[in-house]
């Protein structure tokens, strides 16, 4: 992560940069782009909205991440609750921080980037936890997850016009960190 700096970003200003680094990184077509550029933009108005970037020396922005407090009346809430309730784990919605997006260029990934932002946007949490969504499959974003101590608490959720299925996780706050290897 040398050559990369993790901080405050304004994600609405850099839209159309975090866009190209998620086409990248999930393999969207132009015209989810453009779907998810009117969604960023709605979100980022929510309150409690924030965001993070990691950006090179020459200032690109090569990941990102942003997330707000759960409403339960979001899309998105009202979408996986009567999945979380056939699990038991509908209070999860309650007093949670959301990781809306997490996406890391290609060219980046496997360095850590993703952790430190993930972590950094939750230590500024006031919530006692975290949720978010991801592709239902054995993937290392799904490790980096459960690495940080989120679990799933329902799978096979289904959204609108996603092809996949995804799973729902959750973690407390603060997220888990790992042991340096000289530690005993």
């Amino acid at each position: 992560m040398d050559d990369v700096v993790v901080g405050p970003v304004d994600l609405a200003a850099r839209v159309d940069e975090a866009l190209a680094v998620q086409a990248l990184a999930f393999g969207l077509t132009e015209d989810e782009v453009g779907v998810r550029r009117y969604i960023v933009l709605r979100h980022l108005q929510n309150p409690g909205a924030r965001a993070l970037g990691a950006t090179t020396a020459d200032g690109r922005l090569v990941a990102f991440v942003y997330g707000m407090p759960n409403d339960r009346r979001h899309w998105w809430s009202t979408v996986v609750e009567p999945y979380l309730r056939r699990t038991g784990t509908e209070g999860w919605l309650n007093d949670s921080f959301v990781i809306t997006e997490l996406h890391v260029h290609p060219d980046f990934q496997g360095r850590g980037i993703g952790r430190t932002l993930i972590t950094t946007l939750t230590d500024g949490s006031r919530l006692p936890r975290s949720i978010l969504s991801a592709i239902d499959t054995d993937s290392p974003a799904r490790g980096l997850y459960r690495a940080l101590g989120y679990t799933d608490l329902a799978r096979q959720v289904h959204f609108p016009s996603a092809g996949l299925p995804y799973a729902v996780m959750g973690a407390p706050l603060p997220l888990l960190r790992p042991l340096r290897p000289d530690a005993h």
